[in-house]
């Protein structure tokens, strides 16, 4: 069975309570509800928050909501403690999928198409993610004593473009995983992990108003 978790804390930096932000005139939280009810291979939906406005949300939907302990609703906390105290308190659900709300043009297509991939590919985890300037591998960081070297080594820097190999970038949509596994080893990316290819448009993250505004109107040209 697969649970589909979307983690929605209260607090945000870029956008004041941005998970019930209004995108089309409903919450942002609505779009990744709405995907997971409609995608096929979803059991069962929880979200996960310490705010009880998102929390009364959650119910007015028909999922399930659980109560996040504060510890875990940080500006620094890790989306794997997250992960792990859900899968604690849903332990008959082998499989889950993490689903951020920040991904509002995420559908349920793209959750079904990644959950196929993940069962065909028999890993023990999938990330989705958006390609990526593969420039980006000839890049320089500063090593302990405050010299260059290679982002990822050496050679790369001064290597032709077009022989770098290709680049991804999570994009937060969907995170596929086995609960045991994860329970073992609170990582999101394990020994074995696939990767499920989308768009920049359904890779669309809201970090700040700009990206709500432009997911507005991507959502209106949809509809016309």
């Amino acid at each position: 069975m697969l649970l589909a978790i979307i983690p929605a804390r209260g607090g945000s930096k870029g956008i004041k309570r941005k998970n019930l932000a209004l995108l089309n005139n409903k919450p942002l939280l609505y779009y990744t509800i709405k995907a997971a009810k409609e995608a096929k291979c979803v059991d069962e939906i929880v979200i996960s928050s310490e705010d009880e406005e998102i929390l009364q949300y959650a119910k007015s939907q028909n999922v399930i909501a659980l109560k996040r302990p504060l510890e875990f609703a940080q500006d620094n906390s890790r989306s794997n403690e997250v992960l792990k105290h859900c899968l604690e308190n849903f332990q008959n659900f082998e499989e889950f999928v993490l689903l951020q709300a920040t991904s509002p043009l995420r559908e349920a297509l793209h959750i079904d198409a990644a959950y196929l991939k993940f069962k065909n590919d028999k890993t023990k985890a999938l990330i989705s993610v958006c390609a990526y300037d593969r420039e980006i591998l000839k890049a320089f960081v500063l090593n302990q004593e405050g010299f260059l070297k290679g982002i990822c080594n050496d050679a790369f820097p001064f290597t032709p473009r077009q022989e770098l190999p290709e680049v991804f970038m999570a994009n937060g949509a969907i995170y596929l995983g086995k609960s045991e596994n994860f329970l073992k080893n609170p990582s999101f990316l394990a020994e074995q992990t696939s990767y499920f290819l989308m768009d920049k448009k359904s890779s669309l993250d809201i970090d700040e108003i700009a990206d709500l505004k432009r997911a507005e109107q991507i959502l209106k040209e949809q509809e016309c």
